[in-house]
């Protein structure tokens, strides 16, 4: 199981890795057909909800943790050039789990580039970093940045199941579970949904 295990975090960084680069590309081109842009969207939750069910995400490792989908609602308009390169930056610092100096530069990324189509998930990756240092408390809030900043954004139903896991973390089972309903209630076909019902089975 182990050695499964083993070959199956490869495959998912492998997988992450791919979504991500093809995620950012396109975003920049801005295109116009959303389909294929949707469909990355769903493989990389359900790679990142794999991760998270099986407890193959670990903080420190190199693998993406949740995702990494672009926002979706942040109003377009002109922008200073190395948007792009400064968010790619960051994520790669989370990925490779420096965790303190990604939340930085993501903050940084937000300062400069506060309604770009990365913005969402920018501070969703905030609230990462401070979950895999297990600050659960801090991650709490920066998800709830997430939820009241970019209310339309399609990072909600994953920053709201992340409170609820980040409750679970600090053995608030009551605040979860209400987290984890209205999941379900509000997003329900969605893979935050899935994994919340899963989550309420393993509550007792």
């Amino acid at each position: 199981m182990g050695a499964d295990l083993v070959d199956l975090r490869d495959s998912v960084q492998k997988l992450r890795g791919a979504t991500e680069k093809i995620d950012v590309k396109v975003v920049a081109l801005e295109s116009k057909a959303e389909d294929p842009r949707i469909s990355l969207n769903d493989l990389s939750n359900r790679l990142t909800y794999l991760e998270n069910y099986l407890g193959i995400g670990k903080p420190g490792e190199k693998e993406d943790k949740v995702g990494g989908e672009e926002g979706s609602t942040s109003t377009k308009k002109e922008e200073p050039a190395g948007r792009e390169e400064a968010y790619t930056a960051a994520y790669s610092m989370f990925k490779s789990g420096r965790h303190d100096a990604a939340k930085e530069e993501f903050r940084k990324f937000l300062k400069a580039f506060p309604n770009s189509e990365y913005s969402d998930n920018a501070q969703f990756w905030i609230g990462e970093c401070d979950y895999f240092q297990e600050r659960y408390e801090e991650a709490i809030i920066e998800y709830e940045a997430v939820i009241q900043n970019y209310p339309k954004g399609n990072k909600v139903p994953n920053a709201l199941l992340k409170q609820a896991l980040s409750f679970l973390k600090l053995g608030d089972k009551s605040s979860a579970k209400l987290l984890l309903q209205g999941i379900i209630k509000d997003y329900p076909n969605t893979t935050p949904a899935s994994v919340a019902r899963k989550k309420l089975i393993d509550i007792k």
